[in-house]
């Protein structure tokens, strides 16, 4: 029978405050932000890196927190949709999600916005193509991608 690993401090920054948790080496990044810090914005949906629902921030990147080991976020910055909304610069995004009706449950909302976060920190003029690309990676059951792609193509307007 193999040997049960040692859990493991992990010291990383998260919303833009320095924090540390003890985890097992197997703890997704989504169950230590969920059940450690709280933070139940990030939703847990397929498990498997394909619908986007648990997108986060790392070092400004989006990535699928169900599949990221937590001990990844040692000495690097988490952002969550709780960070993201309480930051001013957030309102052009989630006004522009606002206004083109860009979500209706709002379940994929959170990874949504993070992953447009990301594009248009990157890209402030995505053309329609960028956003469709970059977006590619959530997964929205409701709205139709239409209206998503509306609203990120508003909010880099309403940013420059």
């Amino acid at each position: 029978m193999p040997e049960a690993q040692a859990a493991m401090a992990v010291e990383f920054e998260l919303n833009g405050a320095p924090v540390e948790a003890t985890v097992e080496p197997q703890t997704p990044l989504i169950d230590m932000l969920r059940e450690r810090f709280g933070l139940t914005g990030t939703k847990r949906s397929c498990d498997v890196q394909v619908c986007g629902a648990c997108t986060v921030l790392l070092d400004g990147a989006p990535v699928s927190s169900c599949t990221v080991p937590a001990f990844e976020a040692r000495g690097r910055a988490v952002l969550t949709v709780e960070g993201f909304a309480a930051d001013e610069g957030s309102s052009p995004l989630i006004e522009a999600f606002v206004n083109n009706a860009a979500f209706q449950c709002g379940f994929c909302t959170p990874g949504m916005l993070l992953a447009a976060k990301s594009l248009l920190d990157a890209d402030p003029a995505p053309s329609e193509d960028a956003i469709k690309d970059y977006m590619r990676g959530n997964v929205c059951r409701c709205t139709g991608y239409k209206k998503i792609v509306e609203a990120v193509h508003e909010a880099a307007e309403a940013s420059r």
